[in-house]
């Protein structure tokens, strides 16, 4: 609750569903979309209405969605964010 940086990522379950067949073929394994899709939607369903610690972001976290964009882009917004917070100070003995 304390961090400097809060980040919540997200992206559509239609694109995290894209991304993970993608991986999955890379690796050989055959996947329906379909069915991935399905799966990708309910588990989300499952963990934003779970009673202990559903999953949603802190009131103060920046939400990015990675939706349209590559890995390099969401590295590269996580870095303008974490270098535009203030450093606090720091007491020294």
């Amino acid at each position: 609750p304390d961090a400097e940086v809060k980040l919540f990522l997200t992206a559509s379950a239609e694109e995290r569903a894209r991304r993970r067949i993608k991986d999955l073929q890379e690796r050989g394994i055959e996947a329906d979309h379909d069915l991935l899709l399905a799966q990708i939607r309910a588990r989300d369903e499952a963990d934003s209405t779970r009673a202990i610690a559903p999953l949603r972001p802190a009131e103060d976290a920046v939400i990015l969605d990675s939706t349209s964009l590559d890995m390099e882009a969401v590295i590269q917004h996580v870095l303008e964010l974490v270098e535009s917070c203030p450093t606090p100070a720091i007491d020294t003995p």
